[in-house]
């Protein structure tokens, strides 16, 4: 009779969803479930791609002949759903609703904790788990302050979105490899990919970072980043765009994808290495950019930064990370952590709930 010994973690994304399976902190093997952009487009919302991507999960299982009286745990990537406290949370019937109901965006991410709560339930668990969703706000109220009352979030249900699980986990192994714990450090991370987000670490929490997803901070391969305002207004009212089309300008169709066509960053940079003109002058004004967003969150911590992280999938760049190393040296010392740790974050995260950790309640 097998023993129940392994976690699943389930991490969905735009066009593919990882699923891995892992035992403790070791990897026994991942897979990058791919969906075509011509199979996601026949679902009107996120939420009906549910069935899509669970059968994909379920036959990878069955590829690798992992049965299901083998599977201790089911970790998912959490959801774009009210602000909360970093931690690892039971999955919910109210979480599941608002993950539903993307309440802070229609994103992928809403059905790691749908589709980790159903496996889970259909081979007999009590509850599958999220950890440190993107939507964790630790900032003190004086930073959620906008400039104007009427464009205050509403801290009960809107907050910041960021690459909160693979900040969180970065910080973690970079303390590990120290020897020192997440809580005895200020670090600055830098987290690229499809989008950016840098925040400032204080002692165990992300006291500043920017909302990745909703055009703030640098731009990224996907997102216009911080734009001005009065341009912003001018072109909103030139009644070329409906809402609908400005607010996918802003989030997934500004960047690189709005000035050279591509969202594809290796890409661009070989052209870029290559000789051409638009191409370099982009990769100057990206990294230049993430650049800034680094050195004005050293004053959120009074310049004291023990070390900045540069990770996600842009950090395989060498040229590009040496150019912010180059610009942002001075503040600390700069490391390098290629890719993201989301699936060991949640395999970690899973391993300590089979350890004995209480789980949060999400309320």
């Amino acid at each position: 009779m097998s023993t129940k010994r392994f976690t699943l973690v389930i991490n969905p994304g735009a066009t593919s969803t990882k699923a891995a399976i892992y035992e403790g902190e070791n990897e026994v093997f991942t897979e990058n479930l791919s969906h075509p952009i011509e199979e996601i487009q026949k679902f009107h919302e996120v939420a009906d791609q549910f069935d899509y991507r669970k059968g994909a999960i379920l036959d990878m299982l069955k590829r690798h002949d992992i049965g299901t009286d083998e599977i201790a745990i089911v970790m998912g990537r959490g959801g774009l759903t009210r602000p909360c406290e970093s931690g690892t949370y039971e999955v919910n019937d109210l979480m599941k609703q608002e993950c539903h109901d993307g309440i802070q965006g229609k994103h992928a991410c809403n059905l790691g904790a749908l589709i980790a709560d159903s496996i889970a339930r259909e081979i007999g668990l009590a509850h599958a788990y999220i950890s440190d969703p993107g939507i964790v706000d630790e900032r003190p109220d004086f930073a959620k302050i906008s400039g104007h009352p009427e464009f205050d979030l509403d801290p009960s249900r809107e907050g910041v979105i960021w690459h909160c699980l693979n900040q969180k986990m970065t910080a973690k192994l970079y303390a590990r490899e120290l020897g020192k714990r997440y809580e005895d450090l200020n670090l600055i991370i830098a987290h690229m990919g499809g989008g950016v987000s840098v925040g400032v670490h204080a002692h165990g929490r992300c006291v500043e970072v920017n909302r990745a997803l909703c055009g703030l901070g640098a731009f990224s391969p996907t997102r216009c980043g911080s734009i001005n305002a009065s341009k912003l207004i001018e072109v909103a009212c030139s009644g070329k765009y409906d809402e609908a089309k400005l607010k996918k300008m802003v989030t997934a169709e500004g960047g690189f994808v709005a000035y050279l066509g591509t969202n594809d960053a290796y890409e661009v940079e070989k052209k870029a290495l290559a000789g051409d003109e638009k191409c370099k002058l982009l990769v100057d004004a990206f990294t230049y950019q993430v650049s800034m967003e680094i050195s004005r969150l050293a004053a959120v911590v009074n310049g004291k930064v023990d070390a900045i992280l540069l990770t996600g999938g842009i950090a395989y760049s060498k040229p590009w990370m040496a150019m912010i190393e180059e610009r942002v040296g001075w503040i600390a010392p700069v490391k390098v952590y290629k890719g993201e740790n989301e699936m060991l974050a949640l395999a970690m995260c899973g391993k300590e709930i089979l350890d004995g950790e209480p789980a949060k309640i999400y309320k």
